[in-house]
């Protein structure tokens, strides 16, 4: 295979939702090393533990050439880098680098001759060759495209999703030569069964994996924006598009709130590119500020059922079901149920927030808010939001919930449309 390790020695950085599936595959088939900073998350990776709920402990014992470190010395003498580090933005919506150039600064000083360093983690285009070449050039003393070289690989890891998992969903490759991105190509087909889509360079790879959640976003931002028309029309929305759905070609989305790691920070990257190149993108910004201010509309629209029944703000019992960004996973990163929280906070509005995935410390440190993991006992309560549709809800029993936990007269707003035996008070 070219000049490549045909029996390759493979490092991935990073340990999250990304990193741990792609490692426990690659250590069924190759000498594979997991690193990550974090000494807890290696403690419990290797006690076969994950704390994401996306891989079981029998996928720990299949993968017999996996370890897991965080000594920044263990990375030596691998002849391939996986970077799946989070790239995340600042409070001003811009780019935050700051792990990826960590693992750069990491990777740097352990490239020797026909080292491969291949980038999973969301950027904008340009971002592998512009702004990690140069620093695993400089740090490693090395010529990129002759010493050493790069590749671009995007997930498309999607949290929660039991049916589709790494294996299941077709990967797109690149690298930064014609064999580089053969061997990588050749390395991913090792275990993906989807197969893999070679991309024409590094740039196109970079794009495609931006553009799918910023189209994701957009479409959301349009059910979100006809939400906000038809509660003025009376009418409502999930009746509307389960007409609409009717036709073949109609696309299935749906409103709601959008936080995640992905589809509420991508289209971020893509604009920001777009803007130093002197274009400033009306639709994906236009759908951005739907979608960020989405938890204020509908904190609004609940405070108005609350003053149209009446009731005083700062003494009703206030029930949120759901903290996660998505059902049925415990991840919390930039989940927007915190910011509607924050807005009925303003009006005086308290909750008891439940949800059986999310981790009750991480709540806390991130938020301070209080996490429940059951609905507590003894207590009735004004107002009930379904804000995440876990699946670990659907066994509520919807007559003995109403009567166990809600009063007679209490506003009920399902975000989802999740209850289907229960009359809802109003939802998107």
């Amino acid at each position: 295979m070219t000049d490549f390790n045909d029996n390759p020695k493979i490092a991935i950085i990073g340990l999250g939702y990304v990193g741990l599936p792609l490692a426990l595959e690659f250590g069924k088939k190759f000498k594979t090393l997991g690193f990550d900073i974090n000494k807890n998350r290696i403690g419990e990776l290797n006690n076969s533990l994950d704390s994401t709920n996306e891989t079981k402990a029998s996928d720990f014992l299949d993968a017999a050439q996996l370890r897991f470190t965080s000594s920044y010395k263990a990375i030596n003498n691998f002849d391939i880098f996986i970077v799946t580090v989070p790239t995340p933005v600042d409070a001003s919506n811009k780019p935050d680098l700051t792990p990826l150039e960590s693992a750069c600064i990491l990777i740097g000083p352990y490239l020797k001759k026909n080292s491969i360093v291949i980038f999973e983690s969301t950027v904008f285009p340009g971002c592998t060759e512009e702004f990690c070449v140069p620093i695993l050039e400089r740090l490693s003393g090395l010529k990129f495209n002759k010493s050493f070289f790069c590749g671009y690989s995007p997930e498309r890891i999607n949290p929660g999703d039991k049916n589709r998992g790494l294996k299941d969903i077709i990967k797109v490759t690149s690298g930064s030569n014609k064999k580089t991105a053969k061997y990588i190509d050749w390395l991913y087909n090792k275990i993906i069964d989807a197969g893999t889509f070679p991309a024409s360079s590094i740039k196109v790879a970079e794009a495609a994996k931006v553009i799918e959640n910023t189209q994701r976003d957009i479409n959301i931002a349009l059910m979100n924006e006809l939400s906000i028309i038809f509660e003025k029309m009376n009418i409502n929305t999930y009746d509307v598009l389960r007409a609409s759905g009717s036709k073949w070609n109609f696309l299935d989305f749906y409103p709601g709130l959008v936080g995640g790691h992905c589809i509420g920070v991508d289209p971020y990257y893509l604009t920001y590119k777009a803007e130093s190149l002197g274009y400033h993108p009306e639709v994906i910004l236009a759908g951005r500020r739907i979608n960020d201010a989405f938890s204020g509309y509908v904190a609004n629209r609940i405070i108005k059922l609350l003053g149209i029944q009446g009731k005083k703000f700062n003494s009703i019992n206030s029930l949120v079901l759901g903290a996660t960004f998505k059902e049925n996973c415990p991840d919390i990163r930039n989940s927007k149920v915190f910011d509607l929280l924050d807005h009925l906070n303003d009006f005086g509005v308290q909750s008891d927030l439940v949800d059986p995935l999310a981790s009750k410390s991480d709540v806390k440190t991130v938020y301070n808010y209080k996490l429940n993991r059951n609905i507590p006992r003894n207590k009735k309560y004004d107002l009930v939001i379904l804000a995440v549709s876990h699946d670990k809800f659907k066994l509520f029993d919807e007559n003995s919930f109403i009567k166990k936990y809600l009063h007679t007269d209490a506003i009920i707003f399902d975000m989802k449309g999740f209850f289907k035996k229960i009359k809802v008070t109003d939802s998107l």
